[in-house]
């Protein structure tokens, strides 16, 4: 007890330590709120990365980011003069024994001409494989610029042992890239695509051959 007021003083040993004591659920319950949140916050995370895969190609598909090319349904209406040199790379990753490679090295059409060029690839495996493509161009400010009407890469190649394909490519350049303050400076645009392995989608069972067998019902 003080002299003055005649009351004791929290926390004081007259006290017996019961207003310290009264703290401590008050700091548990702190410290649980804490570590749910943190666990919310870890979760939340994890599901912003999943769902920002998509909304990545999205956005690369929309802006030309990171050199992504634009799918078109429609050919240029406007033609210049002036030309820009496409030159074609190819690529196949290490578990994919294919011979890739484009036909021609490089083209000149004019910004806004639709064109048509093509790659081969053959299957050098003693069994079927079915890949995918994945491409870009650069410089990557390009991207936005170079329109696909047609490519392999929309969809899955598959290739039986030996199997050579010539798999078009029908693409153009858009006549703005002469004056976006951008790309006014490129003279020469690569188009670059890289295969990898894939597993071919499963056949309905519809599909299958049907087999004889000795009690006459099919599998």
């Amino acid at each position: 007890m003080t002299e003055e007021t005649g009351r004791r003083e929290p926390g004081s040993p007259s006290d017996g330590g019961v207003s310290a004591g009264l703290k401590t659920p008050a700091k548990r319950m702190s410290n649980g709120s804490i570590m749910a949140s943190c666990f919310i916050f870890a979760f939340g995370m994890v599901g912003a990365a999943y769902a920002s895969v998509p909304l990545y190609r999205l956005f690369c598909q929309v802006t030309g980011y990171n050199g992504t090319t634009q799918r078109v349904e429609q050919y240029s209406t406007r033609i210049l003069d002036q030309t820009i040199r496409v030159t074609f790379d190819a690529n196949t990753s290490n578990g994919l024994n294919w011979d890739f490679r484009p036909v021609d090295r490089s083209i000149e059409p004019r910004l806004g001409e639709t064109v048509q060029i093509s790659y081969k690839a053959t299957n050098r495996s003693p069994y079927e494989v079915t890949g995918t493509a994945v491409f870009n161009v650069t410089p990557m400010e390009a991207g936005a610029y170079f329109n696909k009407v047609q490519c392999f890469c929309f969809t899955e190649t598959t290739l039986k042992p030996g199997e050579t394909l010539d798999m078009p490519v029908v693409f153009f350049v858009d006549p703005d890239l002469a004056t976006a303050e951008e790309t006014k400076h490129i003279r020469t645009i690569t188009l670059s695509y890289t295969f990898y392995p894939s597993t071919p989608a499963a056949k309905p069972v519809a599909a299958l051959p049907e087999k004889n067998v000795t009690d006459g019902k099919k599998l």
